[in-house]
């Protein structure tokens, strides 16, 4: 019997355009951690910081906005 890993992520991944983040979810990555990764693209670090506050995701075209 094989055993899988529960998905402990709950949100669907990439379904929206436009996302909030704070401080406290630095480093921001898209996929996001609270995200299901099984039907998604691979999880890659967005510098927004650096990008004065907002970011896109080159993958899915996400729009990440820094809010704190």
């Amino acid at each position: 019997m094989v055993q899988h890993a529960p998905n402990t992520a709950s949100a669907p991944a990439n379904a929206e355009q436009r996302y909030e983040v704070r401080r406290a979810d630095l480093p921001l990555s898209c996929p996001l951690p609270s995200m299901a990764l099984w039907n998604s693209h691979p999880r890659v670090y967005l510098p927004i910081e650096s990008e004065g506050g907002e970011s896109q995701c080159p993958y899915c075209g996400a729009h990440f906005v820094l809010v704190d």
